[in-house]
């Protein structure tokens, strides 16, 4: 100890002094660099309307996050490597080349637990103070013109050598870290418990296939070709419909469209005893694989509003609308007047009636629990899969604890379930 500190020299002191000093700065970057990238936009947009210090760098660090992520992450890389040299240099002067080899070891453990593991740990579980702590020197920094320019040069020299999208991008979102930004935004009282549904809803209209909102053919207001025009226009008025498909020889020959508007005008003009074939109007046909999302772009460019939807086979499927496409971003549109049953009902003893034509994740998503998708799309084609055959009233399937009964069926089609919760003895495997 007496020759060490014979040979510590004023040029130690600042050297040691330098790398505590560069340790500091480590640690600092650590946080800022976890707890900044944990902040969504919306978050640090609500921090800003509550006037927190620093929320408003905070706002225009993530607005741009690879803006200030590339200049922090190359401040790291700089402060590390220099840090790195002065305790070599410090030991050697000290120790000797041994004392190099200690110095470097004891150096890798003193930086990974203390200028990573604690302050990015933190960082995690005190985001929001971590992130509005450091948002304006972070700021500062990235705004020094000499480091901003130098990490701009080392990305495109990456996208030199990484072709394609390389860094150029920024970060990518993908869609279910968008859902948790909507949420977190809801939770946040940043938006609306309704607006985080509508934007959920839009979200989630890119993977809804036409045939998850289609009625289905057997549920199609039809007419004949051979029907009179006075006829087709009862029917029309019967149900409430402005459009009612037009058949030829069978129900996989759909002619064309007759509108309710067309059909009255006939009927005024003395031409209601003509055949309704003659009142028609083309119909469009569209895969029942079609996106709703594609189909109701192509139904506003066209400019109409109802889609004749085709199978694989090329059979009729079932039908949609432009209100159809509507009511799956917004909720169901239900006229003054009309009278539908409710598609869930809840009943005594936490029983649930639903239709049969409900979405089976739907269904899943209410109950929260795990119902089969792949095979069927509705619960009646749950039902119906699951026990093989067409049920008797009263023929059900127990899976998760919940027995699904068939409760009422139109033909083969069953059209109301009532979802009945067993005895809690354990779940039992599907069966009849």
């Amino acid at each position: 100890m007496a020759v060490l500190a014979a040979s510590f020299t004023t040029t130690d002191l600042w050297l040691l002094i330098v790398i505590v000093l560069l340790v500091l700065l480590l640690v600092f970057l650590a946080i800022a660099e976890t707890s900044i990238n944990r902040i969504s936009r919306v978050k640090a947009y609500a921090l800003e309307e509550r006037d927190r210090p620093g929320a408003r760098a905070l706002r225009r660090l993530v607005e741009e996050p690879e803006r200030f992520l590339n200049p922090v992450l190359l401040s790291v890389n700089i402060a590390q490597t220099v840090q790195t040299v002065l305790v070599a240099l410090l030991a050697e002067r000290l120790f000797g080349p041994w004392g190099v080899v200690f110095a470097t070891l004891l150096n890798v453990v003193v930086l990974f637990v203390i200028t990573e593991a604690i302050p990015k740990t933190w960082a995690v579980l005190h985001s929001e103070r971590g992130a509005l702590a450091t948002a304006r020197p972070t700021h500062a920094l990235v705004r020094f013109t000499p480091l901003r320019l130098l990490s701009t040069w080392l990305i495109t020299l990456a996208n030199v050598l990484l072709p394609g999208k390389g860094l150029k991008q920024g970060p990518f979102v993908n869609e279910q870290e968008l859902l948790g930004i909507v949420e977190a935004a809801a939770a946040d009282e940043v938006i609306e418990h309704e607006e985080r549904e509508l934007i959920e809803s839009i979200i989630e209209l890119g993977d809804t296939l036409a045939r998850e909102i289609m009625v289905p053919r057997p549920d199609m207001v039809t007419v004949s070709a051979a029907d009179k025009i006075t006829e087709a226009f009862d029917v029309a008025i019967e149900h409430g419909y402005s459009r009612v498909p037009v058949l030829g020889e069978n129900v996989d020959d759909v002619i064309g469209i007759a509108y309710a508007k067309d059909l009255a005008r006939a009927e005024r003009e003395g031409h209601g005893f003509q055949p309704v074939a003659g009142a028609v109007r083309p119909a469009k046909f569209m895969p029942e694989t079609k996106p709703v999302a594609d189909l109701m772009r192509e139904m506003q460019a066209g400019k109409y509003h109802m889609a004749i939807l085709v199978d694989e086979y090329g059979g009729i499927a079932g039908l949609v609308t432009l209100e159809d496409c509507i009511e799956e971003l917004i909720g169901d549109i239900v006229d003054e007047y009309d009278v539908e049953e409710a598609e869930v009902e809840q009943l005594a003893g936490g029983e649930l009636r639903v239709d049969g034509g409900m979405p089976i994740d739907e269904l899943a998503e209410l109950l929260q629990v795990e119902l089969p998708d792949e095979d069927w799309d509705t619960v009646g084609g749950f039902v119906f899969g699951t026990l093989g055959h067409v049920p008797e009233p009263g023929e059900g399937v127990e899976l998760h604890g919940l027995r699904f009964v068939a409760e009422r069926l139109d033909g083969r089609r069953i059209s109301r379930v009532l979802v009945q919760p067993l005895a809690a003895d354990g779940d039992r495997a599907a069966g009849a």
